[in-house]
């Protein structure tokens, strides 16, 4: 009798479980929380970009970002040896909890950045592999528009 009811309440409690589970997902996929608005369109908002403005816009602003990553894309390698050798000597000064506080922070870093890269070379008007997110440590985009 006592493990008929141990079953009993393990599978009530296992329905509870699921039930959160599936109600807390459901919530998410269901609700219609606005995306985040893009600074680009932030700008746009704030100074009454008209819609036949945005459009000319957006060109313009895509091909400037384009323009940018072009001619990053040679110097990329000596930026990134730079931070490497700054990174480098800041780690010599740390503690070893400071070093692993700094570890964690970067890998955090370099995980959000990548999902925005991610994100940003799905919409990518121009060739070319990128901004050059991917290599040893967290970096920032060529150029650093504002306009993305």
């Amino acid at each position: 009798m006592q493990r008929s009811k141990q079953q009993a309440l393990m599978f009530l409690l296992g329905a509870l479980l699921v039930g959160g589970v599936l109600g807390f997902s459901a919530d998410r996929v269901m609700s219609k929380k606005p995306q985040r608005m893009s600074a680009r369109m932030r700008m746009y908002d704030d100074i009454g970009i008209a819609p036949e403005q945005r459009m000319k816009m957006d060109s313009v602003l895509d091909e400037t970002n384009c323009k940018t990553q072009d001619l990053m894309r040679p110097v990329r390698p000596a930026l990134d040896s730079v931070r490497a050798e700054g990174s480098k000597a800041l780690l010599s000064l740390m503690t070893e909890p400071q070093r692993v506080a700094y570890f964690a922070r970067e890998a955090r870093f370099k995980a959000q950045m990548d999902s925005i890269e991610k994100a940003r070379a799905a919409h990518r008007r121009c060739g070319g592999k990128g901004s050059g997110m991917g290599g040893s440590g967290p970096t920032r985009e060529p150029g650093g528009s504002f306009f993305r």
